[in-house]
């Protein structure tokens, strides 16, 4: 059935719009003049867009919906874009999504009955949208894998792919559960990590606005006024001097050359070459590279027995796994040992072949293939590398903060220094 987005005013006179089932556009006026809903136009939705708008009969928009577009566009003046206000993210509406799928599948509810409840709770239109397209292709006997694959911004490849393993097995509610506790896991290692870099950040931020604001607004006043009086400016004085200049003067080329620079980087890290190197040098910075290398094995770890757990073949979770570990390195890593399984060795010795992958890892693989619990194991080192997280990121913090004083408590220092020197020389000679 097709999916209608309308536009309207409800029984009160207020504007309102939403999306409707129906096989015509004039069956969701029918359905929508019975909730007393006032239609000015309708567009019907495809594949989560939208096509040309129908307004009625006459095909032009009346008045009411030239009054409605008025009122809209005051309206997005006033509060922003729709969704803007939005505090989370996708993958947490994903996640939530997948938990109310799950429990509704556990409790015997079809899929698409369980969606149509979730559609009907939706209060953000776009993911009504979403939900209804996903809804619309089940019910014509698409399989539930097939229609979230439609949607990859939502719907990543690890996602699809357990949902497809927990369709074959019959055993799709207990893989939506098994999604949902995994995305869970994955937003609190996640908030950990940004949780604890935001204050760093924003004590560096602060303290270079403050530094461009004195080097820009305030030195200049006081060296001019000093070099107005005659006097002779100290060493440290014509360095702040010239650094302001060079500051106020040459801004706009500084910006550009940032700018550039930022491009030029892109550029580069979007080939194979230049993200393989970076992404290889990045792993070997002090403290914080152990930080990207032990986040990486906690996904790939979590990901591999989930996966596993979920009835997915170890070469599929492989590849799988590969998207989720965020660097070329490790990737190209993962890629070799599916290769090599592929032609006939165990997971374990590539593992440990590898040089890449800590030892730990390729033993407690090696383990898990002996005993037949591999993805029992996994999900262990997945634990144990979710702890190793939050304690690389204390670690990080704590040598970075110091760090951040210090150079900041530096660059004020010597601003400070620079401008009192000539004003003591000035009051000496004074005295």
């Amino acid at each position: 059935m097709p999916i209608y987005e309308w536009r309207g005013f409800d029984g009160k006179g207020r504007k309102a719009n939403g999306v409707v089932d129906a096989d015509s556009p004039r069956e969701a006026r029918v359905k929508l003049r019975r909730d007393k809903v006032l239609v000015t136009s309708t567009a019907e939705i495809r594949g989560g867009k939208r096509k040309a708008a129908d307004t009625g009969s006459s095909g032009s928009p009346g008045f009411l919906s030239r009054l409605s577009m008025r009122m809209e566009a005051k309206l997005h003046q006033a509060r922003g874009k729709e969704g803007g206000s939005l505090s989370t993210g996708r993958m947490e509406e994903v996640g939530t999504f997948t938990r109310q799928l799950s429990t509704l599948s556990k409790a015997g509810i079809p899929v698409t009955e369980a969606l149509r409840a979730i559609i009907e709770q939706t209060e953000i239109k776009r993911l009504g949208i979403l939900y209804r397209d996903i809804r619309e292709k089940i019910s014509q006997g698409a399989p539930t894998a097939d229609a979230l694959e439609t949607h990859p911004d939502y719907f990543d490849e690890l996602y699809v792919s357990m949902v497809r393993a927990g369709e074959a097995a019959g055993r799709l509610d207990e893989v939506l559960e098994r999604l949902a506790d995994f995305i869970s896991e994955q937003m609190k290692v996640r908030n950990k990590v940004v949780s604890a870099m935001m204050y760093p950040g924003i004590m560096l931020l602060v303290g270079l606005i403050v530094v461009a604001v004195l080097m820009t607004a305030v030195v200049p006043k006081i060296t001019g006024m000093l070099l107005a009086r005659g006097q002779t400016l100290p060493l440290p004085t014509r360095i702040l001097e010239s650094a302001s200049g060079f500051l106020t003067g040459w801004w706009w080329a500084i910006l550009l050359a940032g700018i550039f620079g930022s491009l030029a980087f892109n550029l580069y890290y979007a080939s194979d070459k230049g993200r393989l190197a970076v992404d290889s040098r990045m792993l070997k910075i002090p403290v914080f590279g152990d930080l990207l290398v032990k986040q990486a094995l906690s996904r790939f770890s979590q990901t591999f027995a989930t996966l596993l757990r979920s009835g997915v073949p170890v070469v599929r979770c492989l590849e799988v796994t590969k998207t989720v570990l965020g660097n070329r390195l490790l990737e190209n890593t993962i890629a070799n040992v599916r290769e090599k399984i592929l032609e006939g060795a165990d997971i374990a010795t590539p593992i440990r072949q590898s040089g890449v992958f800590p030892a730990l890892i390729g033993y407690m693989i090696a383990v898990g293939e002996q005993s037949g619990e591999l993805d029992s194991m996994m999900e262990q080192v997945g634990a144990a590398y979710q702890e190793e997280v939050e304690i690389a990121t204390q670690r990080f913090t704590s040598v970075i903060e110091p760090l951040l004083i210090v150079f900041l408590a530096v660059l004020v220092g010597f601003i400070v220094l620079a401008i009192l020197l000539p004003i003591l020389q000035m009051s000496q000679s004074f005295g």
